[in-house]
């Protein structure tokens, strides 16, 4: 996989900010060195967020998300302003350029409170220093020019330097494996699976395999069995698709870990002790109960979806309830949590980690329990304890319960 294939979950997401007519588009542009946004004296050329996939020396692989103005006006403008704070919640930096021959205004202000709120590291961008004799200073900032390109390369080198350490540290399996270590990926091929390839989450685990120097290996379920029979050594772990978990727990020996790709995930950018603790608040669901079942992204719901037929079987066999349910997928996710008893969230493989985070926070905040497909489907199959052993530190703590 080379860098331009860099799914938009593992790059480093660079949201700007500002009021319209800032210059948030030119900037862009200036960054990156290509027209990706399209720059017009017209207010409010910027409508929705819109995201774009690139290389940003000395960065790498990055998104880049251009927002709607912060000052937008109307109804209409209301719901943009809200889709550009929405932006927050999945930005690893945040950029706010501001008009510098007029300075900070009210929005402005704003919008940088609401970043000193996530914590999130930030650059203000004072634009049109071409057109500013006097120039100020406010904390965090650069003057630049998009027109002229002054000190656009200082500010690239400044963004750099923002990046988290642990940012290109995460692993989603490959700490738990040795050299030459073998791991056994179960992928189940259904009407389900897609056509022709292997879906996110079991491709980006055969990369963390590999550049943890060990062997993967990959089979269908219908031949778990003899592919574990034809290795020349017992493997370290088997990791499964979690719908397959009744059919492979049966096949693969106590002695070797089992887990599935939605834990791993759980733990790669989730809260897997909180959805650990959280998968036995099913245990206190009452008839007439609301529970949500979250999805980060969009897909054609198929005859037996996992969200919406699967789940909600499995729960009707393990509780006996009569519970309602809600459903939402790709960006959207309530703010307000108040009518649901749980909530029941995906991998979230296609959301990145900040996002996904505060996708937890959210329900932590509200004592809402979020748990994992994964968990889930383990819990209510009785072998969460066996799917965890892989990470002893949170096998421990669930033992100690």
């Amino acid at each position: 996989m080379s860098l331009n294939d860099t799914p938009k979950s593992d790059r480093i997401h660079i949201g700007i900010f500002g009021r319209r007519n800032a210059g948030k588009s030119s900037i862009i542009n200036a960054i990156t060195g290509q027209s990706l946004a399209i720059v017009s004296e017209i207010k409010g050329t910027t409508t929705d967020p819109v995201q774009k996939a690139m290389e940003l020396l000395p960065l790498g692989p990055v998104m880049i998300i251009d927002t709607p103005g912060i000052d937008d006006i109307g109804e209409l403008g209301e719901k943009r302003i809200e889709k550009s704070y929405q932006v927050l919640n999945k930005t690893d930096i945040a950029l706010l350029v501001v008009d510098g021959t007029i300075g900070l205004q009210p929005e402005d202000k704003a919008i940088i409170e609401a970043i000193k709120e996530r914590k999130l590291p930030y650059i203000i961008i004072l634009n049109k220093s071409d057109e500013v004799t006097d120039r100020y200073k406010i904390e965090n900032s650069i003057w630049v020019s998009a027109k002229t390109n002054e000190n656009i390369w200082e500010l690239k080198e400044r963004i750099s330097k923002l990046v988290p350490a642990d940012n290109m540290t995460l692993k989603i399996i490959g700490d738990k494996l040795e050299p030459n270590d073998i791991a056994v990926l179960v992928v189940p091929i259904d009407k389900a699976a897609p056509k022709g390839r292997l879906i996110l989450p079991q491709q980006q685990t055969i990369r963390d395999i590999l550049e943890a120097g060990a062997v993967s290996v990959v089979t269908r379920d219908t031949e778990l069995a003899e592919t574990l029979k034809s290795l020349g050594k017992k493997p370290k772990m088997v990791i499964t698709d979690s719908q397959a978990f009744s059919f492979v727990k049966n096949i693969v020996p106590e002695d070797i870990l089992l887990t599935s790709f939605s834990i791993l995930f759980a733990r790669y950018k989730g809260d897997l002790e909180e959805a650990i603790k959280a998968v036995k608040a099913i245990e206190n669901i009452n008839d007439g109960d609301t529970l949500l079942i979250a999805e980060g992204c969009t897909h054609h719901r198929q005859c037996d979806d996992i969200g919406t037929v699967k789940i909600p079987k499995w729960l009707k066999s393990h509780t006996d309830k009569k519970i309602n349910y809600e459903f939402t997928s790709g960006t959207e996710f309530p703010k307000d949590l108040s009518k649901y008893k749980a909530v029941i969230h995906c991998g979230g493989c296609t959301l990145n980690e900040k996002e996904m985070k505060h996708r937890v926070n959210v329900c932590k905040s509200q004592n809402v329990p979020i748990t994992n497909y994964g968990i889930f489907i383990a819990y209510v199959q009785g072998i969460l304890e066996r799917s965890i052993q892989v990470f002893p530190e949170y096998a421990a703590k669930l033992n100690a319960k």
